[in-house]
C-alpha cells in the first residue's frame, strides 16, 4: 500500500519561498506514479495546484500559481517536489499530495487519484 507523507510546511512572509516534498514511505517508487499537490481551504473544494505525469513528461499547473510554483521529481528521495515562490496570503492553506498509478489519470482533478497524504499547513503572513 503506498503511504505519501509531505514536508516542508512552514509560515513565510509575502513573497517568499517554500519548498514542500511528497514522499512515500517503503520501498514503492513514484517513478511510476503521476503525483498531484491540491490545497484545500476551510470551507472550499479541494484545488489542483500542480501535477507531474508520466514520468517527467507532462506537468500542470492552476493559473493561480503558473510562473510561482514549479514541481520536479527528486528521485535520489523517492520525493516530488512542489517549489513554491512569490508567495501571496491567498496561497495560505494546507496542501495535500496524491498519487495515482501513471495511465490510471493524472490531472489537476482530486477525483482522479487514490492515495492521499495528511497534509502539511502554509501560512503566509507578515
Amino acid at each position: 500500500q503506498l503511504q505519501l507523507v509531505e514536508s516542508g510546511g512552514d509560515l513565510v512572509q509575502p513573497g517568499g519561498s517554500l519548498r514542500l516534498s511528497c514522499a512515500a514511505s517503503g520501498l514503492i517508487s513514484l517513478d511510476y506514479y503521476d503525483i498531484g499537490w491540491f490545497r484545500q481551504a476551510p470551507g472550499k473544494e479541494r484545488e489542483g495546484v500542480s501535477c507531474i505525469c508520466n514520468g517527467e513528461a507532462d506537468t500542470y499547473y492552476a493559473d493561480s500559481v503558473k510562473g510561482r510554483f514549479s514541481i520536479s521529481r527528486d528521485r535520489d528521495n523517492n520525493a516530488v517536489v512542489l517549489q513554491m515562490n512569490s508567495m501571496k496570503a491567498e496561497d495560505t492553506t494546507i496542501y495535500y499530495c496524491a498519487a495515482v498509478y501513471t495511465g490510471a489519470g493524472g490531472s489537476l482533478e482530486p477525483y482522479e487519484y487514490d492515495h492521499w497524504g495528511q497534509g502539511t499547513q502554509d501560512t503566509v503572513a507578515t
